[in-house]
């Protein structure tokens, strides 16, 4: 079975560098239009099932994903974005810059990041994530040849990590724009990435935060 790892199409706070989280950002235009590019590249390919965080974002990505496709598309609060408390709405950048900050580790070094200020740690984002695929997605394996999931930047390198053992201080190595795929297998019961962070339309935006 494959499963279609998407993150969702760009929004106005991805534009301005805001930290989003479990803030309802809607797509800009030009995240709409990312998400009909690229299901257009898609065409031909179809899915048994869908999945999508609950977030505005990621819903109308995965909508339009799936135009004309007869899946049904199911919501799942554990594949939000993880949580960024109190910090949503700021900048991407300061907390790189300022060793106080309660996201100076996430960004830098998040092997060492401990949550304040509301935040969400990694352990919990991995739990979830894992609990998702464990109960949503490998019972699907002999019914299903191929499946969608639409969610977020760093809940999708959460699961990436995981699969592929990538340590936490590896974790913003995994570069995944706008509307980028990727593709795992699933097969007696175990995940195995076979591409990350492919776009399918020209240069890609918002790779890295």
């Amino acid at each position: 079975m494959e499963i279609y790892l998407f993150r969702h199409g760009e929004t106005d706070w991805n534009k301005a560098r805001r930290l989003q989280g479990h803030s309802d950002i809607p797509l800009n235009e030009f995240g709409r239009e990312l998400a009909v590019e690229t299901a257009k590249a898609l065409a031909g390919i179809s899915f048994d099932r869908a999945f999508s965080s609950p977030l505005k974002r990621a819903f109308e990505t995965a909508e339009i994903l799936l135009a004309g496709q007869d899946a049904s598309l199911e919501t799942d609060e554990r594949l939000m974005e993880m949580g960024f408390g109190e910090c949503e709405g700021g900048d991407f950048d300061r907390p790189k810059l300022d060793s106080e900050h309660p996201l100076h580790d996430f960004f830098c070094r998040p092997q060492c990041f401990q949550p304040r200020a509301g935040a969400e740690s990694f352990q919990e984002a991995f739990g979830r994530g894992q609990a998702f695929l464990r109960e949503r997605i490998v019972p699907l394996e002999g019914s299903c040849s191929r499946v969608l999931i639409v969610a977020h930047g760093a809940f999708n390198r959460c699961l990436l990590s995981a699969i592929g053992e990538i340590p936490l201080e590896k974790f913003w190595e995994i570069g995944l724009p706008n509307c980028a795929a990727s593709i795992l297998s699933l097969e007696d019961g175990k995940f195995r990435i076979l591409e990350m962070g492919k776009v399918y339309y020209g240069t890609p935006v918002n790779a890295r935060p």
